[in-house]
């Protein structure tokens, strides 16, 4: 449940000084849009932008705060459905800025290889 939540393609991940509180709460975090019943097992985690913005918000406040701005809803969200595809995702492409899968990756290397470019330390 978490792990899907950080990892999707077009997270946010930066370092030192680049690296944005604002930025990982609302572009590292996604919106996970579960159905009600999982929603409340869950104690509102699918809002996990907001509580990575601020903590201290109390889970049963989280949807309420998602729907009082439309700023909360500007963000990545995924389905449980669309969450399965994320699962692939293990590594940080830097040039791309992008989560990618083994096969991505060794597809990757396969056309560096073809091209003549040297491949990745």
């Amino acid at each position: 449940l978490f792990y899907v939540q950080h990892q999707f393609e077009d997270t946010y991940w930066e370092n030192g000084d680049e690296w944005s509180h604002f930025d990982a709460a609302m572009k590292g975090s996604s919106y996970y849009a579960l159905p009600k019943v999982l929603q409340w097992f869950s104690g509102n985690i699918g809002f996990h932008h907001i509580h990575h913005l601020d903590s201290r918000i109390p889970n049963y406040n989280l949807e309420r705060c998602y729907r009082s701005d439309p700023m909360f809803r500007d963000v990545t969200s995924l389905t449980l459905w669309a969450s399965l595809k994320t699962m692939s995702y293990r590594l940080w492409d830097e040039g791309s800025k992008k989560l990618i899968s083994f096969s991505q990756f060794r597809e990757k290397l396969r056309q560096m290889s073809a091209s003549g470019q040297p491949s990745p330390a």
